[in-house]
């Protein structure tokens, strides 16, 4: 970053690789990088953790019918993920409901992603719920898709923030225009989280918004009813008030925008 900019930016620390809450102080290496890989190898694993990339906790039994597995074989998979600390889980009463373990893991499955979708083409043809997630999308708690892009766009262009490399800055113009936007950029007790940083969007090849910014940000399109989740998918279909309301506070083009619907 220049100089010239330090005057007017929010400093923030780039991107750390965390499991969980505590700082992990021992360095990777070939073993511990390839027991992570071999958790996310199974392609019934693969499709238990891609169904918490929603941000949702979900039951064994849900995650079993995600995976195309029976119950017993699910149990399975959720302990030896939950050994590997890919995931965590939450007990409500008699209930028991699994989540990914970190942000983490929901960026190097977004950036395992990427990597696939430039290998072997698809043999099946694209469908109505590709198009649907390539639109837009939740990447665990924050936007992806053409919609994150174009907001990651319009925040840059109009110097509300500052990406280079991996890491983004907010300027003080930014710090305004968030604030005013509705969205508190104080960062949280115990969270080492950085507070903006950029995710390489695998369908559009370009970057969207990641962290505690992207996660606000989220946050508050669905607060506004501008976007809303579709049931049993990552897919996030735009409203007609979304249209309007990403036109007017970004200056993104509605026919950007614009959603298939019905007649």
């Amino acid at each position: 970053m220049t100089e010239a900019l330090t005057g007017d930016l929010i400093p923030v620390c780039r991107y750390t690789w965390r499991m969980s809450t505590e700082t992990v102080t021992a360095p990777a290496n070939a073993n511990t990088i390839s027991a992570v890989a071999a958790l996310m190898g199974d392609p019934a694993r693969t499709n238990i953790l891609f169904a918490l990339m929603s941000g949702k906790a979900l039951t064994a039994t849900e995650l079993g019918y995600h995976a195309g597995v029976s119950a017993p074989t699910a149990s399975g998979h959720l302990a030896k993920l939950l050994d590997g600390q890919l995931i965590t889980l939450e007990k409500q009463g008699r209930h028991r409901y699994y989540r990914l373990a970190s942000p983490a893991v929901a960026e190097t499955l977004e950036g395992l992603t990427t990597l696939a979708a430039s290998g072997p083409k698809p043999l099946r043809p694209t469908g109505p719920k590709d198009a649907a997630m390539r639109q837009a999308r939740t990447c665990y708690d924050h936007m992806a898709g053409r919609l994150a892009v174009a907001i990651t766009d319009a925040l840059t262009a109009q110097n509300l923030i500052v990406v280079e490399d991996r890491s983004g800055m907010i300027t003080d113009e930014g710090r305004r225009f968030f604030s005013d936007f509705g969205i508190d950029l104080e960062k949280r007790p115990g969270s080492a989280r950085p507070l903006c940083r950029t995710c390489l969007d695998w369908s559009e090849r370009r970057m969207h918004l990641g962290g505690r910014l992207g996660a606000a940000l989220l946050t508050r399109s669905l607060e506004l009813h501008w976007v809303r989740s579709v049931n049993g998918t990552r897919s996030l279909t735009i409203t007609r008030d979304g249209e309007r309301g990403f036109h007017d506070q970004f200056g993104i083009a509605i026919e950007s925008l614009m959603v298939q619907r019905k007649a």
